[in-house]
């Protein structure tokens, strides 16, 4: 049996990703992939990947709205794009995306197979069936529209795919991780996100298994009449669905490990992550004491590990705040990504929310990973260290640190975001006007 977990509800946001950002986002993710595939090998990337509170998180980090259904979208275009050189050297390969490419996804394994060595075929059954499962045997309002399957040279692999309910403006988004996998219909997600419905029909779910087999042994017995007659009667009636066709999302704790769950793992035990149909980032979306515990370990780790071992120019004061989030991403245990919002303060987000996006700290934070990624595949492992000390050292910081709510620091970003090269869908973000400029305004108005 695979593990689940998780669910989250994410609305829908319409809007497409400026060039300038989906470029600095497949640079960004690419080299966070290659870091954890480093750090922690390729089954630990796909366990991330198959974890809805993570997954959410790194779509935040990397600018993109931190509470909508796009970075469902972003995140798996991005990979794509930006590992599809590094395939031949990591043994990853992203297939599918959303609308045709995402029926493009069984040729692609049938492509990769041929080429790696695995059963692309048998991968390419998958992909179909999962995505059967998703939108048959789960009946809960949601429509498919996004499918992407994240394979890797020995055959191991995990699928994110995405449902829409346009009435609701609302999106459900499945996980589901091949490790484990015993079979696709008896609890096979990895996880489940979206808006809880109440009951709905999983068929998927283990405890399903009398209602499949009597829907079988139906269609064996009775005519399409009968069948019909009996639907007829049962409408009238007013019956609820069976408890064995039902599966409910329940709410509970993000903090189970990446790693394979033991099996066993009850449905009704899923953590829950909501993320709420408000654009900005509030006080309340954030764990203070985190952002603190970050905000404190840059301050006094940055100076003694970044400017004196990375040497990347440019690389200031504003970009070690960034590395520190960033940092929690690549070694950060699941419970600490409840609060996917706090990740945004890393490098704003494309709407100005909490604000826009800094282009000079992202090209910073970029250059330094890329920098540690590659000295370590030459066996020089210092500057992923360094990174992973700010990560440590932010958690020993988070309990006496002290800084900024979180609304004053957002309120420090956007006043000085025209020096960091705020960007936005809006433009370039202007310098703020200076009291005396205000005035002579409004006199002369």
């Amino acid at each position: 049996m695979t593990r689940r977990s998780g669910s989250a509800d994410l609305p829908l946001h319409g809007g497409r990703v400026p060039r300038w950002l989906a470029d600095r986002m497949n640079r960004l993710g690419a080299v966070m992939a290659e870091a954890i595939v480093l750090e922690y090998g390729r089954d630990e990337l796909l366990r991330r990947l198959a974890h809805p509170f993570w997954f959410q998180s790194f779509g935040a980090v990397m600018g993109m709205d931190w509470h909508s259904s796009g970075i469902t979208t972003s995140v798996i275009g991005a990979l794509k794009r930006g590992l599809a050189p590094l395939a031949g050297e990591l043994g990853v390969h992203v297939c599918g995306g959303r609308g045709r490419h995402s029926r493009a996804t069984p040729g692609e394994l049938v492509a990769i197979g041929e080429r790696v060595g695995f059963d692309g075929a048998a991968l390419a059954r998958a992909s179909r069936m999962v995505a059967k499962v998703d939108s048959a045997a789960v009946q809960d309002g949601f429509d498919l529209y996004l499918h992407g399957f994240v394979v890797t040279d020995d055959g191991r692999w995990v699928v994110v795919q995405q449902g829409m309910n346009g009435a609701a403006k609302q999106a459900r988004r499945y996980h589901w991780l091949s490790e484990g996998l015993g079979s696709f219909l008896d609890d096979p997600h990895a996880a489940v996100d979206g808006p809880g419905q109440g009951n709905i029909v999983n068929l998927a779910d283990a405890r399903a298994a009398k209602s499949r087999q009597a829907q079988v042994a139906l269609l064996q017995d009775l005519s399409p009449e009968a069948i019909a007659k009996e639907f007829v009667s049962v409408e009238r009636a007013g019956a609820a669905p069976s408890p064995a066709c039902g599966g409910r999302l329940g709410r509970g704790q993000a903090g189970e490990g990446f790693g394979a769950q033991t099996p066993g793992a009850q449905m009704d035990l899923l953590p829950h992550l909501t993320m709420p149909d408000h654009h900005d980032v509030r006080g309340s979306d954030v764990v203070a004491r985190r952002l603190r515990g970050a905000l404190a370990a840059a301050a006094e780790q940055g100076p003694k590990d970044f400017a004196q071992l990375l040497q990347v120019p440019g690389v200031g004061a504003r970009t070690v705040r960034a590395l520190a989030l960033v940092a929690e991403v690549l070694h950060g245990t699941p419970c600490r990504f409840s609060d996917p919002a706090r990740f945004s303060l890393a490098h704003g987000g494309k709407d100005r929310h909490p604000f826009p996006v800094p282009t000079r700290v992202m090209d910073h934070t970029i250059g330094v990973l890329k920098s540690a990624v590659r000295h370590a595949k030459l066996g020089r492992e210092e500057e992923l260290q360094a990174i992973r000390r700010l990560d440590a050292q932010a958690r020993r910081l988070e309990a006496t640190a002290r800084g900024p709510s979180v609304d004053a620091y957002i309120a420090q970003e956007r006043a000085r975001s025209h020096e960091y090269g705020g960007r936005s869908i809006f433009g370039w973000e202007p310098a703020p006007a200076v009291q005396g400029d205000k005035a002579g305004r409004q006199r002369a108005g």
